[in-house]
């Protein structure tokens, strides 16, 4: 079964996660195509022919595919389509905006957040908030996916794949791109991050994220917080963690006053060790922690970036 995974990228900067689809397309038996689509994109399309599984790398290149709408990019996947048995995306708000139209045009149904690839039509993937777990079987000839690939580990850079270019272009008269806001920041993207350090609200107010500061610093982490922080109001929702917000699976995710709500685990219980901090020793965050620490984070923040 041929694979076409859709590669996500920024300024020139192949995202992780096309690393970590790869991982997942080695369950089906074929080849794996990446798609790069964007304008100027060459860079990155050297930078996903390295990666290891790629056997081609497809390289839309033009000015209606500078912004990755979802619009023309589903178009441009719809007429590559008839090579393939599998479309892979991330579970990202690019992928969940992109897959769902390719569907759509296909006609077929798509599989969200994937979690396992048991067999060539059979999946597992998660819902009610990571509280219960399906297994589903595609009936369809096309399998249609978003992987949430913090279930997946991401492939080595030791391939060399060919690169074609292709001269498919769909203009685009449902939507056109305005304006874009970013975050700027020193610090490593949350969903990327293999460290992250994350603030509920026991923190009590925005203010007090700078306890949080120092220690990312040091361990080189990302920083996140709660739904009930953001809500609250102490830091933007860029930085929340959990069902409604980034999935993340970092090797060290370190909870501050977060007590463990169903909506925050569903997004971080996949990391490799998980470390807690918090008052209440009966916290349901104590339940998935490996360690766990029952104090008052304002003595104990400072106490933990002075021994780092």
């Amino acid at each position: 079964m041929n694979v076409l995974i859709y590669a996500e990228h920024e300024h020139g900067q192949l995202k992780g996660e096309t690393a970590k689809l790869l991982s997942a397309a080695e369950r089906f038996a074929g080849e794996s195509h990446v798609l790069v689509a964007g304008d100027n994109c060459q860079a990155v399309a050297e930078q996903v022919a390295h990666l290891a599984g790629v056997s081609k790398v497809l390289v839309a290149e033009h000015s209606c595919y500078a912004h990755q709408l979802a619009e023309p990019v589903s178009q441009l996947i719809e007429q590559l389509a008839s090579d393939y048995d599998v479309i892979l995306a991330a579970s990202t708000t690019t992928g969940k905006n992109l897959l769902p139209r390719v569907a759509a045009l296909l006609d077929v149904n798509q599989i969200s957040d994937v979690i396992e690839i048991q067999t060539a039509d059979t999946f597992v993937r998660p819902f009610y908030a990571g509280n219960a777990i399906a297994t589903v079987k595609s009936l369809d000839s096309k399998k249609v996916l978003t992987i949430r690939t913090a279930a997946f580990d991401s492939v080595l850079n030791t391939g060399q794949a060919e690169i074609v270019s292709l001269d498919k272009v769909f203009e685009n008269g449902q939507s056109r791109f305005i304006d874009e806001t970013q975050t700027k920041s020193a610090r490593p993207e949350l969903t990327a991050a293999d460290v992250i350090i994350s603030g509920g609200r026991g923190m009590q107010s925005g203010e007090n994220f700078v306890l949080l500061e120092g220690i990312a610093d040091k361990l080189g982490a990302a920083i996140g917080a709660s739904r009930a922080a953001v809500d609250a109001g102490f830091v933007p929702n860029d930085l929340q963690v959990g069902q409604t917000g980034k999935i993340v699976a970092p090797n060290l995710y370190i909870a501050v006053g977060i007590s463990g709500a169903i909506q925050h685990l569903a997004g971080m219980k996949d990391s490799k060790i998980i470390v807690a901090i918090n008052k209440d020793e009966d916290a349901p965050i104590f339940q998935v922690a490996d360690y766990g620490l029952v104090g008052d984070l304002f003595e104990i923040l400072p106490q933990l970036e002075a021994q780092l």
